[in-house]
């Protein structure tokens, strides 16, 4: 039997070739790291700024002022600080903060009270629940609440404050009440002569304008102004609207400085980090609350009392189906609509998201409807007119309904281009 020995050039070729081989890997995987890292900091160079975020614009103009905050849970800011890291070598790192206690133990701010809206400073109360004045136990500054009988701050509640900074999340809905919170503060405001520093925030609901157009004859706090229900502006392009269309009292307007988002247009997708209500747990909800808020003026159900708050609709005056769920009392709710009480319904928390107002539901269950008692007389608030009661009980489609719109939507949307900051 012949054996073959390999020459020692063969191996130094395998060697040289093994080589090669490993160097260009790390060659390639240094390059793909290095990729990975620059796409990383694209990315996070075009994360959405809020304009709590953008302190630079804004802290300078508070210093040496004494300041009143309208806010809730939902004013966090994220910034970078200092910090002490591994080995001792000074860093940076980024911190969240509540706004209030950023700005409270800012070195030069004098933060002398905060505004609360509905739901109050911490976000817990149920929709339309009074909330009471008292203190924030972290600051021990005083809290007065815009909510129940005191709307608008007072004069005397405004004595001695040279700025108001507000900084509320908003979801884009004519009925959510922040919107009609911060008109009652610049009116407040603008009757003082007290400046009113709006920091901007994403809108979940900005990418589509639908619905009908509030009528001035059905005005109230769910719904103050000619817009339609879903509006397509962040609240602070909407405080600019309030402004310049003078829809304060007397055709007042406020002294308003918007601090405006960075990296953020109408179609940017954004997921909220902090629920804006009890009631709104997650962005399935959010999308689909302008839809199913009409239901708050009906016998029916939109979840409240459930885990599943305006994801679902059920009443036990509906057509008996597979789905069902029963109200219980929980944070946000605590005397739900049909509390202990089945209700049959449809679970929409894997439908597709909407883009406009989708009134199926709503047809859907009046015909189903076992009660003669459909509507209450909030459900014309909500809408602001009374034509799509109307329409509902006359029978007409869903595609019928929206052709009544049209006039008033574009009519709106005129308006709307003056006082938009964001493409």
């Amino acid at each position: 039997m012949i054996v073959f020995k390999p020459f020692k050039s063969t191996y130094l070729f395998l060697f040289l070739l093994l080589n090669f081989q490993l160097i260009s890997c790390a060659q390639s995987s240094g390059v793909k790291v290095k990729k990975l890292k620059v796409e990383k900091e694209k990315t996070e160079a075009l994360k959405i700024k809020t304009g709590a975020e953008r302190t630079n614009l804004y802290l300078n103009m508070l210093k040496g002022k004494n300041v009143a905050i309208v806010a809730n849970q939902t004013s966090v800011l994220s910034v970078l600080e200092r910090a002490e890291v591994a080995a001792n070598v000074m860093g940076s790192k980024k911190v969240t903060h509540h706004l209030v206690d950023y700005l409270h133990n800012y070195n030069g701010i004098n933060v002398k009270k905060v505004f609360a809206p509905e739901h109050g400073f911490r976000g817990k109360a149920d929709a339309g629940e009074v909330v009471k004045d008292g203190f924030d136990t972290k600051t021990g500054l005083p809290i007065v609440s815009l909510y129940g009988k005191n709307k608008k701050p007072s004069a005397a509640q405004l004595a001695g404050i040279d700025i108001v900074v507000f900084d509320i999340q908003d979801v884009g809905a004519r009925f959510y009440t922040y919107i009609s919170s911060l008109h009652y503060v610049m009116e407040a405001c603008a009757e003082q002569g007290i400046q009113v520093i709006l920091l901007d925030r994403p809108n979940p609901n900005g990418h589509y304008i639908d619905g009908p157009v509030l009528e001035l004859a059905h005005s109230s706090f769910v719904g103050m102004h000619k817009v339609p229900v879903v509006y397509g502006m962040t609240i602070g392009e909407y405080g600019q609207m309030i402004n310049g269309e003078k829809w304060l009292k007397n055709g007042m307007q406020c002294n308003l400085k918007v601090i405006p988002l960075e990296n953020y247009t109408h179609q940017t997708e954004y997921s909220l980090p902090i629920k804006p209500s009890p009631n709104l747990p997650n962005d399935k909800s959010i999308n689909l609350y302008p839809s199913l808020c009409f239901f708050e003026g009906t016998n029916v159900s939109a979840g409240r009392g459930t885990a599943m708050q305006f994801q679902i609709y059920g009443s036990p005056y509906l057509t008996k189906s597979e789905f069902t769920f029963t109200p219980q009392a929980n944070e946000g709710a605590k005397y739900p609509k049909f509390k202990n009480i089945l209700c049959y319904g449809e679970n929409l928390q894997q439908t597709e998201n909407l883009n406009k107002l989708d009134l199926s539901y709503l047809i859907k269950a009046y015909q189903q409807n076992t009660s003669k008692e459909f509507f209450n007389s909030f459900f014309t608030k909500l809408a602001g007119t009374k034509k799509l009661q109307e329409q509902i009980v006359k029978g007409l489609s869903k595609q019928e309904i929206r052709k009544t719109w049209n006039k008033d939507l574009e009519n709106f949307k005129v308006v709307r281009s003056k006082y938009l900051i964001y493409d």
